[in-house]
């Protein structure tokens, strides 16, 4: 009988995870004609919108100062992009998990609750990239990069447990109630502009500004543009707490697919 910690610490499947992320990975590049390209390209045109219709459109100016260069603007528009659309990719596939792998469910006796993790470490490629880009940028705007940068993985580290722990729940019931991914693309996109990401929290009025921390992408968006673009260390009270948070909801929601798993031959 699998335990928990066999589903939060997966070592045993440690290469079969790799081979399926490298099989996600090049399914989605392996037709296309500029390949791998676009894994740039499109977080760079899709940033160049944003930034063309909130800077140039709208006239929006960051915390309401206007002496920022247009690339810094986006740099912190996509501190918070990068962050986001790692989760949403995550969760939006989440759902469908266990429906697009019939063959696993019922003829082979396979590890379905790697599958998040999976889908997790397939969407860290993507971020890997982000990374890539904001350093790169960072470094041509500022001339240099703060130390503070070397703290960004521990910021990003709760993202982690967050997507795996939440693509275990939404996987085991998505697969009995199929209208969850139409309902989760919904709140996905509502939750976009709830996060700060076209806006900083000091934008939201002090009264109201804690409550926008329930939101479990808020801090590390925030601390995201802290350690990279202002040269500020986390608050590391603040940051233990939404560790906490995020890995005991990894544990709910491997709690939640192991009852739930029993049933999975049956619906798919």
């Amino acid at each position: 009988m699998q335990t928990l910690f066999s589903y939060l610490f997966p070592w045993r499947y440690a290469g079969l995870i790799r081979q399926f992320v490298r099989r996600e990975f090049d399914a989605r590049y392996r037709q296309s004609l500029l390949g791998v390209a676009w894994a740039f390209l499109t977080p760079l045109l899709m940033l160049g919108v944003y930034t063309l219709v909130f800077r140039f459109i709208f006239k929006l100016r960051w915390g309401g100062t206007g002496d920022e260069s247009d690339l810094a603007f986006a740099l912190r528009l996509y501190a918070g992009l990068a962050v986001f659309n790692f989760f949403a990719e995550c969760v939006n596939k989440a759902p469908r998990l266990i429906l697009d792998q019939p063959n696993l469910v019922k003829k082979v006796i396979f590890p379905l609750e790697i599958l998040s993790w999976v889908s997790a470490l397939a969407a860290l490629t993507h971020l890997g990239v982000a990374l890539f880009l904001m350093l790169v940028f960072g470094l041509w705007e500022q001339g240099g990069l703060p130390w503070t940068v070397v703290a960004l993985p521990l910021v990003w580290l709760p993202l982690l447990p967050l997507c795996v722990g939440l693509g275990w729940l939404l996987a085991a019931v998505g697969t009995y109630v199929k209208d969850v991914g139409q309902v989760l693309g919904m709140l996905v996109s509502l939750l976009m502009f709830l996060s700060p990401i076209f806006f900083p929290v000091e934008a939201i009025p002090p009264a109201v500004r804690p409550w926008l921390f329930l939101n479990p992408l808020a801090l590390t968006i925030t601390q995201t543009r802290q350690v990279l673009l202002d040269g500020q260390w986390p608050d590391w009270s603040a940051y233990t707490i939404h560790l906490i948070a995020c890995c005991a909801l990894a544990v709910l929601g491997a709690a939640f697919f192991k009852a739930a798993r029993k049933g999975f031959a049956d619906v798919v």
